[in-house]
């Protein structure tokens, strides 16, 4: 669907503005993924993002892409793990730093491995 309205970023900056509205529109439009699946992407993206109105925006178009609720339910919680295991992983450098490293623990199911991963 194309744009109705000029962006705000291209009346503002065209030079730079312009190109990324392009961009934007071939991202939802074109190559070989098909809209729905598109669609999905770009919900998960929005929902990692913790826009109300961009994921709102997003559901209603990945409604209209033919995503069912299951699937639009299991993008954003996909989107949600990632971003949390995401956050775990990076902040696991300042654990190590202020807290030291974690002893294994008899019942995790990673016992043999280095260091526990079994909360991951």
């Amino acid at each position: 669907m194309p744009r109705t309205k000029t962006p705000w970023f291209v009346l503002n900056s065209p030079e730079i503005g312009g190109p990324f509205a392009d961009f934007y529109e071939s991202c939802r439009n074109k190559g070989v993924l098909d809209k729905k699946t598109r669609e999905l992407l770009m919900t998960a993206l929005a929902g990692a993002s913790a826009c109300s109105a961009r994921i709102e925006q997003q559901i209603r178009s990945a409604l209209e892409a033919g995503a069912s609720k299951e699937e639009i339910t299991e993008a954003l919680l996909i989107a949600s793990a990632e971003g949390a295991g995401a956050h775990l992983v990076w902040k696991t450098d300042l654990y190590k730093k202020y807290l030291g490293e974690t002893e294994h623990k008899d019942d995790c199911p990673a016992a043999d491995k280095e260091p526990c991963k079994a909360s991951l």
